[in-house]
């Protein structure tokens, strides 16, 4: 129970990675605040699969895009725990359209910009007073695709890219008030959204890895989990990269 007595915040936690790292948070002993936009049975789902097996949790709907609801939604979070919110895990994404240079557009940069960039600041800045008070660890959910440089992705590559920066910055910054920054890069995990992929396509890219098998889930929550304790209460304004060695950039 590395996790007792803390309370975390997961968004885009209803399915998919989000889902997992909120199951194992919640193993760890975490209260666990499961952030979703529109799937409200998905959230509860996991809301009650954390209880089936002992742990604490609630869910809370809210656009974390949206700077006028973020206070809203870390009140209302930290109300339904009775306790402050010391461990937030920035998860959550949007569409991931492939586009090529000549079609992709600003916009298209500024929707992964708004949830990669922009939704992590608003709740850092809405929860920095009492962060500064009691400590915690912030962790990002990067991708492998900053070291990879995928062509027709340049959008959601350059967001990507930018956690990296945010992180290093962060870390230097909060360091002093006991609270700790760090970016993890999943590889290719597939998950829900993934069902309909070819089989082909994922036994090309399995074939690549240095571990010769694809990651599940809780491989990338193991990682969060790590970070969110205290056995990495020495480690931050790191990029750790949860891929079985499909690169090894920094």
């Amino acid at each position: 129970m590395k996790l007792k007595g803390k309370v975390a915040l997961v968004t885009g936690a209803s399915r998919g990675l989000g889902k997992q790292i909120s199951l194992s948070l919640a193993e760890e002993g975490s209260f666990v605040i499961v952030n979703y936009l529109r799937d409200r049975d998905s959230a509860k789902n996991v809301v009650t699969q954390i209880k089936e097996l002992g742990g604490r949790a609630c869910e809370i709907q809210g656009d974390i895009t949206e700077e006028a609801r973020i206070g809203t939604l870390i009140r209302k979070s930290e109300e339904m725990a009775g306790a402050p919110i010391q461990i937030i895990v920035n998860n959550a994404t949007g569409p991931q359209p492939e586009l090529s240079l000549e079609d992709v557009t600003w916009e298209d940069y500024e929707n992964q910009l708004n949830y990669f960039v922009k939704a992590p600041l608003l709740i850092l800045k809405e929860m920095l007073p009492s962060l500064k008070i009691t400590g915690g660890s912030i962790i990002n959910i990067g991708s492998e695709v900053v070291h990879i440089g995928n062509a027709h992705f340049s959008n959601y590559v350059t967001a990507k890219s930018a956690m990296l920066g945010m992180t290093r910055s962060w870390a230097s910054e909060l360091g002093k008030y006991g609270i700790r920054v760090n970016l993890v890069n999943p590889g290719f995990i597939p998950v829900e959204r993934h069902t309909d992929l070819s089989s082909h396509i994922i036994d090309q890219y399995k074939a690549q890895l240095p571990l010769q098998r694809m990651g599940v889930p809780v491989d990338l929550a193991n990682m969060v989990v790590f970070l969110a304790s205290d056995d990495s209460s020495f480690i931050t304004g790191q990029s750790l990269t949860v891929n079985g060695g499909n690169t090894f950039g920094i």
